[in-house]
């Protein structure tokens, strides 16, 4: 059997508009000579499409895509996501469903079984599981037709499972010899490999071939590498669609050899997926450009980087605002990161604005200190500033904070962290740097000295982000440790950390959830991101004894 892999990149809610490309990848599948098309999870509404699914006028548009795409097929097969209807009470109103269209007719139905609720998954919030599931006949093939999560419950391939069933078993032992897995996987650090092993153990456990089509693009937060995988029945890799971009992948089953994948290094990977994520969260929302202020530093560097390779540096303009704080040598790394870049460049300076506020305030100032009010003032004028060229000229404006400085709340609402997409949001600050070093691996486009010198958010003489903090190698171990992998205080402490740097670091994590409530989206690149799967209350009081 020859099936085309439709790795598409799909808008939520764009109804119409993934009708067209589901159509296009249908016929291009139809020219040449595929018997089977398959597309990702949900093709037709996007992924996910959370609360879209409460409004059953979304729901019922989607329905009539879907018999609008199974009058125009013939014989070949057409493997489509879509949000399906579930009528009997009690339930919940909807499901997970894909369709397989043929001949002008809808041939079968079958429903998601397994629904993810864990992380940034929220479908049983929506979805009614299917209870029970059956091959398909088609071509003289029994085809086994499961959706993402269903693929993912292999008793050989992990430790603890969530779930009871497996059902990708149950179909083989039902009689399936093929198994078809729509899916829309988004990726994060270590996704792909995990993911290629995983999809390989069940191919070899059931015996059975299993062709996997996974989404790209980005949707808000999160990002879809797409990677499409193909394997035999001894779980051997006969096919893989590319990375981060839309491909159409032909597979022979009959006829695949075995062929090597080898991954990019972590860098490759990170850098791929935030240059992804940045133009289809930029291009998805109607921006076509994007405004960002550059300090000097290695944060609002690898940011601009990030902007020009997702959106051309024709739409990128970068902004440096100085104030009496800021260094020669900041003003100097941020001009030439602009030069190299070729982006458009201002330079703004803020201190004039913020003598005014000062003088504005000094009254009923009179006989304190200056402390950190002054230093969040510069901040917020430089938000405001910002926010005026983007209000103007219609570019989002970019964040640039990491996931370190978010941690721990070294930066300042209303202020650096205004803007539309925190683009580097969830990356450690030790992974800034590597990208920085990766970006520069053959020619300098960030400045040297932004990747030696000392981190400084500079709002008072020599202020240095070290001052108050445990070396960034340091914060990002405790971090990953702490939020990733969820370790206690006593499990850090065992591992040979100082405890007045736990202690320090793991307080300022906890008090500062209510600025990460209030900050812009995000793009998800490992395993736990702040956002949308790390739900904490913000009036709470419990601390680790």
């Amino acid at each position: 059997m020859k099936i085309a892999l439709a790795q598409i990149n799909t808008l939520i809610g764009d109804l119409t508009g993934n009708r067209d490309r589901i159509l296009a990848a249908y016929q291009r599948g139809v020219a040449a000579g595929a018997d089977l098309v398959v597309t990702p999870e949900l093709a037709i509404t996007g992924y996910p499409p959370r609360d879209l699914l409460l409004r059953r006028v979304f729901v019922e548009q989607n329905l009539r895509i879907l018999n609008e795409l199974a009058a125009v097929t013939g014989r070949t097969g057409l493997v489509v996501g879509f949000v399906g209807r579930h009528e009997t009470r009690p339930g919940r109103e909807a499901t997970n469903s894909v369709a397989l269209l043929s001949e002008g007719k809808i041939q079968a139905i079958r429903h998601k079984m397994l629904l993810p609720t864990y992380d940034v998954f929220d479908e049983d919030r929506y979805f009614e599981p299917a209870a029970d599931n059956s091959p398909v006949e088609f071509r003289g093939r029994k085809l086994g037709l499961t959706i993402c999560e269903d693929i993912w419950n292999d008793e050989d391939f992990w430790r603890e499972r969530r779930y009871r069933r497996n059902p990708c078993r149950d179909l083989a032992q039902a009689g399936a010899d093929l198994m078809v897995n729509c899916s829309a996987s988004p990726w994060h650090l270590g996704k792909t490999r995990t993911r290629q092993d995983m999809v390989s153990s069940m191919a070899a456990h059931i015996g059975r071939p299993i062709v996997y089509c996974n989404l790209v693009g980005g949707n808000d937060e999160l990002v879809f590498d797409g990677q499409s995988l193909a394997f035999d029945a001894a779980g051997r890799l006969v096919a893989r669609g590319a990375a981060f971009a839309e491909d159409f992948i032909m597979v022979d089953l009959e006829q695949a050899n075995p062929i090597t994948f080898q991954e990019p290094c972590e860098e490759e990977q990170v850098y791929q997926a935030l240059v992804l994520g940045l133009r289809d969260y930029l291009h998805k929302c109607g921006f076509r450009a994007a405004v960002l202020g550059l300090s000097g530093g290695i944060d609002s560097a690898l940011t601009a980087c990030l902007a020009v390779a997702a959106l051309g540096r024709e739409n990128v303009r970068g902004v440096s605002l100085p104030s009496q704080f800021s260094s020669q040598g900041s003003l100097d790394d941020a001009r030439a990161l602009a030069e190299n870049l070729g982006i458009k460049y201002h330079v703004i300076p803020i201190q004039p604005p913020f003598e005014s506020v000062k003088s504005q305030l000094r009254e009923l100032f009179a006989g304190r200190p200056e402390d950190v009010t002054e230093e969040n003032i510069q901040a917020r004028l430089r938000g405001v500033i910002l926010m005026a060229l983007s209000n103007k000229f219609g570019e989002l404006l970019l964040t640039t904070g990491n996931k370190s400085e978010s941690a721990v709340g070294y930066c300042t609402l209303y202020g650096d962290m205004c803007g539309g997409l925190a683009v580097i949001s969830d990356v450690p600050k030790q992974m800034v740097y590597r990208l920085a070093r990766w970006i520069n691996r053959e020619r300098e486009i960030i400045p040297q000295a932004s990747l030696t010198k000392p981190p400084s958010a500079e709002l008072r003489p020599n202020q240095k982000d070290q001052d108050s903090l445990p070396p960034y190698e340091v914060l990002d171990e405790i971090l990953e440790r702490y939020v990733v992998q969820g370790q206690t205080v006593a499990e850090i402490l065992a591992a040979g950390f100082a405890e007045a740097d736990v202690r320090r670091v793991v307080r300022l994590i906890d008090l500062s959830e209510y600025k990460r409530r209030q900050a812009a989206p995000g793009l998800k690149v490992t395993s736990k991101a702040f956002g949308m799967g790390r739900r904490l209350p913000i009036a709470q009081r419990f601390r680790e004894i």
